[in-house]
């Protein structure tokens, strides 16, 4: 991965006044999903209201470059890690070290909890993203299945911080 792109990576709060561009991002970014994941994905349902309400509950972070919005992440402090979620990157970016960049704010933000360990969970058919994880440090640890099927539907990774 390239890391010259410069992005600024800043943290959201409630009252941040750019959460439908935030949605927009999580909407573009995973639009390549529709169709390959089943179920769909549960980014169909956001919108500007649960985004701001996901912010009261999890730590946000976007990544800005010349003031867009190309980058973000929720993080959710459970009580013995730090689970990652909604990770999204302008898809004419990705490749670019945004991903990496804004990881990278999730792992400081978990070492000043305390926390030793990252876990996400990513869906079975998007091998790309596994490898993705796996060169970010991540490890598969199981394998889960989505209410109402019986087939595996999304795998769960962990990172142990060193």
């Amino acid at each position: 991965m390239n890391q010259g792109v410069a992005v600024s990576i800043i943290r959201l709060s409630t009252n941040f006044e750019r959460f439908d561009d935030v949605l927009a991002l999580i909407l573009k970014a995973f639009a390549s999903m529709d169709g390959v994941i089943d179920p769909p994905s549960s980014a169909n349902r956001l919108n500007v209201a649960s985004l701001r309400e996901k912010a009261r509950h999890e730590t946000g972070f976007a990544a800005l470059q010349d003031g867009r919005i190309v980058g973000c992440v929720f993080v959710l402090e459970r009580a013995d890690d730090l689970y990652v979620g909604k990770l999204a990157v302008e898809p004419d970016r990705q490749g670019s070290g945004i991903g990496k960049q804004l990881m990278q704010a999730v792992e400081t933000l978990a070492r000043t909890r305390g926390k030793a360990v990252l876990e996400l969970e990513t869906r079975i058919e998007l091998t790309a993203n596994h490898a993705v994880f796996v060169r970010l440090g991540f490890h598969e640890t199981e394998r889960t299945a989505h209410e109402g099927y019986s087939r595996p539907t999304s795998i769960t990774m962990r990172k142990v911080l060193s």
